[in-house]
């Protein structure tokens, strides 16, 4: 719902073409981490999902998860998948009761270059999500690091470094399955 409301005030603040303006705001399909050693991107499954909704049951067609393809050893691997995915976000999210998916989700990558913060683009998913990608744990986003998520496209984060530097916001733009677009 949310992400429906951001792409309408999108297309009706702007003159240019949809497709120009979600290219702006989101990485659709494939994200390049900031040190250039990994490519985050969706892959899409051979066989449709079927789910209970919140509203109905849907089935979908081209179910796709995350994957990530090492840039040095030049190979790829699943990262979040529908085969655990959905069972541990329910148990984390013990206030949700229909299964959600990996690409119900924006994913923002953090500057560490590990850590993915999960923001749910279409479904009534009220906490936010952390994955740790060299641990490959899955956990609740507890807001340390006081990241401002803004119309759930950019977040910004601000402050000191350390002591020695200015103060300085970094925004981040989230990588998206193509299929929220759809």
């Amino acid at each position: 719902m949310r992400f429906l409301l951001v792409l309408i005030l999108l297309s009706f603040f702007t003159k240019l073409s949809l497709a120009k303006e979600i290219d702006e705001y989101f990485f659709i399909g494939k994200m390049e981490s900031y040190n250039k050693n990994f490519i985050l991107y969706f892959k899409t499954r051979k066989k449709p999902i079927l789910a209970r909704g919140e509203y109905f049951n849907y089935i979908t067609d081209y179910p796709q998860d995350l994957y990530i393809y090492d840039n040095n050893t030049k190979t790829d691997s699943p990262l979040i998948s529908y085969e655990w995915f959905p069972n541990k976000a329910k148990k984390i999210l013990n206030n949700y009761n229909f299964p959600v998916f990996p690409e119900d989700f924006a994913y923002y990558l953090l500057s560490d270059n590990n850590t993915l913060v999960m923001v749910s683009a279409i479904k009534n998913v009220n906490r936010n999500l952390q994955f740790d990608i060299h641990k490959k744990e899955l956990k609740l986003y507890d807001g340390v690091g006081k990241l401002n998520f803004i119309i759930s496209t950019y977040v910004e984060h601000c402050g000191y470094k350390n002591l020695k530097e200015k103060y300085k916001c970094n925004l981040f733009k989230p990588l998206i399955s193509n299929n929220l677009i759809n």
